[in-house]
């Protein structure tokens, strides 16, 4: 069904050397892309097919399960088309940085700090890269799979107190 799809067609003809994969799952379609290529599939999204919103930014860690320890997830609406899209694209460790969308949707900016601040993933030409949710003081990104569940020099967890 995903193959069918009006948006995955077009971008396999022209993007076909940056789609990795593409799935379909409980009704929503996937489309994993190369990190090189985003912001020129992402404006195409909007410019031409109409994915017009970016309802949501989010990253996932795959701390020692995948190559690429991080997912970069964009999610998109077209308004006039009624239809989702989901767009992922790696993110290695090694190099944990990424092309700002804000030159796509302004609405980026808080959502790029988001995971900037809870994952560490930098996003390059990004308008104002700083802390969304932490101090300004805090160590360290809440959301990575290896940072300490009570936080940096933290007392553990004692449970319920009576």
């Amino acid at each position: 069904m995903a193959e069918n799809n009006r948006a995955v067609l077009q971008l396999k003809e022209k993007f076909a050397a940056s789609i990795i994969n593409v799935v379909e799952f409980r009704g929503e379609v996937t489309v994993t892309v190369k990190k090189d290529a985003i912001i020129e599939i992402l404006s195409f999204l909007k410019q031409s097919l109409q994915y017009n919103l970016l309802t949501d930014l989010t990253a996932v860690d795959y701390l020692g399960r995948k190559e690429e320890r991080f997912m970069l997830v964009y999610l998109l609406y077209s308004i006039p088309n009624k239809d989702r899209l989901r767009i992922k694209t790696p993110v290695a460790e090694a190099d944990c940085s990424i092309p700002s969308a804000t030159q796509v949707w302004r609405t980026a900016n808080w959502l790029e700090r988001e995971v900037f601040d809870l994952f560490g993933i930098t996003f390059e030409n990004h308008p104002d890269l700083r802390r969304i949710l932490m101090k300004d003081d805090w160590v360290g990104h809440p959301l990575r799979k290896d940072y300490p569940l009570q936080g940096p020099d933290r007392e553990p967890y004692k449970g319920r107190l009576s």
